[in-house]
């Protein structure tokens, strides 16, 4: 590769009225950092040219056709905010990967924009690395996420309560960067105008890009919404089935793609907890692990206020708007009737893989009271999830005292056991299930300090660990044990 890829303007063309044309921020000494060379494989791009001077310049933007800041609105912690947008992101374009899939690229900390909201948009190169080691993390556990392409030194300082940091542009790639609050967005610009054509245009986007099925159903905004539903309630169940605790569910981190996005404040659980926070914003513990399925409820009954237009009989070319009437209200209410079920049938779903009884005869409930009763024995002994669960395999071959020994009420988990083993558990695939490691928060920092330092030595690491994370490997054991005591209470930032 000897000239820079060429980047499509898939949303711009799309939704012009929700993409503003900006630059990212010029630096005087860009310097890549990490460049993930996996993903760029599967672009089609040549890591090798990415790494050299053009390349990096052109990650930056420079000579992309037409880079966008995007507009969208969210509820950020229950409170309602109209305008949000891209404040210190920039859309780079899109590109359709050696798959046939078309895929965002999309710039984290590259300056202000005309959405920035008091920040001075660009950030630090710690968060900037947490971004690149958790969705590698996530990615290999199997839970659609985003993922870092590169993150690039800018060279420069950025100033946070810690003092000066070195700062970094994050270079990352998703299905798209369109969420619940892009519909927020485009739902208010038609209670401006009375007129719903964003509005549509937006359902017609979201279903060609994510959800083409939904082209042909008799109401395309039902049909979406309904499959936004039962993506996001497969995603929230994986979040849950591996200890992630994402931080900060606003409807703008909630995609319709049904993927992870933005990494800020999240971490991984180090003893089961359903009210562990991390998020040092979070102080009321609405995100909190065991909140993330009501929440993401919640969430999606915004996405469907925002779609009520389309609903009923209102928003059809040429009509005026509606606010959505009863027979709208009475629709989006009984297709969010869909979400409980649907979560809980993935969670159960993944449960059963979980416990090694895919061929069990063991019907939902009893996968889901025996699921649920580990869980509750992790509770009340402060046990690692993962730690345990991966403990299920030796137990299941008859060996249960790597199990027992985690526990402290050893009658109860006795009790469970025989439950358990009474349903020939299959020790077959549960380490293909139950990670051995992931990107564990005192590794994490472990790595972010020593990166900001400027020895990304243990980063490298982490992250090789973390891309196979069921395969046992060698000299690799202070990568699977949970936290010492003395670390004591993890706690993350948002890094703006």
């Amino acid at each position: 590769m000897d000239a820079a890829p060429r980047l499509g303007t898939d949303f711009a063309r799309a939704l012009p009225e929700m993409a503003v044309a900006w630059q990212a921020s010029a630096f005087a000494e860009p310097h890549l950092l990490v460049l993930n060379e996996p993903l760029a494989a599967e672009l089609g791009w040549d890591a090798d040219w990415l790494a050299s001077a053009d390349g990096v310049r052109f990650l930056l933007g420079d000579g992309v056709e037409q880079p966008v800041a995007q507009a969208y609105a969210g509820h950020q912690f229950g409170g309602f905010v109209p305008r949000l947008g891209d404040g210190r992101a920039l859309l780079l374009g899109d590109v359709v990967d050696t798959a046939g899939h078309r895929r965002d690229v999309h710039l984290k900390g590259s300056g202000p924009t005309p959405f920035s909201r008091g920040g001075d948009g660009f950030a630090a190169v710690g968060p900037m690395l947490r971004e690149y080691v958790v969705g590698e993390g996530m990615h290999a556990l199997g839970v659609p996420a985003s993922r870092a392409l590169a993150v690039i030194g800018t060279g420069e300082k950025v100033y946070r309560e810690e003092g000066a940091l070195p700062g970094a542009v994050l270079v990352r790639v998703a299905s798209s960067h369109l969420r619940v609050g892009s519909a927020q967005f485009a739902r208010a610009l038609a209670g401006q105008t009375g007129d719903t054509a964003v509005l549509r245009s937006l359902v017609a986007h979201a279903i060609e890009r994510h959800h083409p099925d939904a082209a042909d159903a008799p109401v395309p905004a039902l049909a979406l919404f309904e499959s936004v539903l039962h993506a996001q309630a497969r995603l929230v169940a994986r979040w849950m089935h591996v200890g992630f605790v994402h931080g900060v569910m606003n409807t703008d981190n909630t995609t319709l793609s049904g993927e992870t996005i933005d990494y800020g404040p999240c971490a991984f659980l180090d003893t089961f907890d359903p009210q562990m926070v991390f998020s040092s914003i979070d102080a009321g513990g609405r995100y909190a692990y065991g909140n993330q399925p009501v929440v993401l409820e919640w969430n999606l009954a915004r996405l469907a206020e925002a779609l009520l237009p389309l609903l009923g009989k209102g928003g059809a070319p040429g009509e005026g708007i509606d606010e959505g009437g009863e027979r709208a209200v009475e629709i989006a209410t009984s297709a969010l009737q869909a979400y409980r079920p649907a979560y809980s049938a993935a969670w159960r779903e993944g449960m059963r893989a979980k416990l090694g009884l895919g061929t069990a005869t063991a019907d939902d409930e009893t996968v889901a009271r025996l699921g649920h009763d580990l869980l509750d024995l992790l509770e009340a002994g402060h046990v690692d999830l993962t730690t345990a669960f991966r403990a299920l395999t030796p137990a299941a071959r008859g060996d249960v005292e790597p199990l027992r020994g985690l526990m402290l009420d050893l009658d109860g988990v006795d009790a469970w056991l025989g439950r358990w083993h009474g349903f020939g558990p299959d020790a077959t695939g549960l380490d293909d299930v139950n990670p051995l490691y992931l990107p564990r928060n005192h590794l994490v920092e472990e790595a972010l300090g020593a990166a900001t330092a400027g020895d990304l030595g243990p980063l490298t690491r982490l992250v090789d660990v973390v891309r196979t994370p069921f395969t046992a490997r060698a000299a690799a054991e202070r990568y699977a044990v949970p936290a010492p005591a003395e670390a004591g209470r993890y706690v993350t930032y948002c890094g703006t």
